[in-house]
């Protein structure tokens, strides 16, 4: 078991590129044990290819064009493949968007659900559908056994989300990678499915990097968030300082944009700022945002920003800010 506060993910500048296209530049962050950071922002800004990029599951023609990705002191970028498929599954979990498409239609839920147990911890058949059973229970689901005897087609959306929930929970991973696992689902079944991921995470101390377009999950779930945009961070801070004292005009223009709602659920899908990301080539020389930013200066056409710190754990790349004070 980690240490209290070990990173057992590190990422540093990390670079993702689709054929010419960045998705990702100069990425860095950590997650520690027992501890939820979370990725937001538009579509296009990134964030899932982080998430695929430390499972090495990349979409074609994806590919990491720099960095280092380690897991617990591992540099998983210079893993052989059968090394890296050793850890998925075991150590680390991937729990996808779609469970239709993570889900093969030809086979029970059994037959999958119980796969990761057999493989990664050696257990016979009977032996894993019944801890299986026992997990799905605690989750919530009623009649488990009847439920590994089902399709995945037989299931609904959410019953499906919680059986992926269940596989990447099973092997008790050190690190778990969820990439938008509620998306496709109503609000009230995401207000369930993030309690119970809330629950097993706290329950079992699990690293967990959650890739998000919704701030209103963010608030419910995170210790900390990473804002991204056009394929780098832009803020880097715990929750209640990103909520309560937002930096980047993004990120304040993506809380102003978060529908509020009645009760302890999501605040909903957020409204995306009108507007297109920008498709990169190469990395920027001037801000990226600059175009759709309030508050532009003249040297936001001139350079970069640099990713500085603001306060204790609070990161902005942005040049209203100097030496951690507000330069207005």
């Amino acid at each position: 078991m980690e240490s209290a506060g070990a990173p057992v993910l590190e990422i540093h500048d990390l670079t993702v590129r689709y054929g010419a296209r960045l998705a990702t530049w100069s990425v860095g962050l950590e997650v520690r044990a027992g501890e939820v950071v979370t990725l937001v922002g538009e579509s296009g800004a990134g964030k899932s290819s982080v998430g695929r990029a430390v499972v090495r599951l990349l979409p074609e023609p994806g590919r990491v064009d720099r960095g280092v990705i380690r897991f617990r002191g591992r540099d998983l970028l210079a893993l052989r493949q059968g090394e890296m498929r050793d850890l998925r599954g075991a150590e680390i979990a991937l729990i996808p968007q779609d469970p239709l498409s993570a889900l093969n239609p030809a086979f029970r839920i059994g037959v999958q659900a119980t796969d990761a147990l057999r493989v990664h911890r050696g257990l016979p058949r009977p032996a894993a559908q019944d801890a299986m059973r026992e997990l799905l229970g605690r989750m919530g689901i009623p009649r488990s056994a009847e439920i590994l005897r089902c399709y995945p087609h037989e299931l609904s959306g959410g019953m499906r989300q919680r059986v992926l929930i269940a596989i990447g929970f099973s092997c008790a991973p050190a690190l778990v990678i969820a990439d938008e696992p509620t998306t496709a689902l109503d609000v009230t079944t995401q207000a369930q499915i993030l309690r119970l991921l809330a629950e097993l995470q706290a329950e079992r101390g699990v690293a967990t990097l959650f890739v998000s377009h919704d701030l209103g999950v963010v608030a419910h779930l995170a210790h900390r968030v990473g804002v991204m945009y056009a394929g780098c961070l832009v803020e880097l801070a715990p929750t209640r300082a990103l909520f309560g004292t937002p930096a980047h005009p993004y990120t304040r223009r993506l809380l102003a944009e978060v529908p509020r709602m009645e009760g302890d659920g999501p605040a909903g899908e957020p409204a995306a700022p009108d507007a297109t990301m920008p498709a990169l080539t190469e990395l920027p020389r001037a801000c990226p945002f600059r175009e759709r930013c309030p508050e532009r200066m003249r040297v936001c056409d001139e350079a970069m920003p640099p990713f500085s710190p603001l306060a204790p754990d609070h990161f902005v790349a942005c040049h209203l800010y100097r030496g951690g004070q507000a330069a207005r």
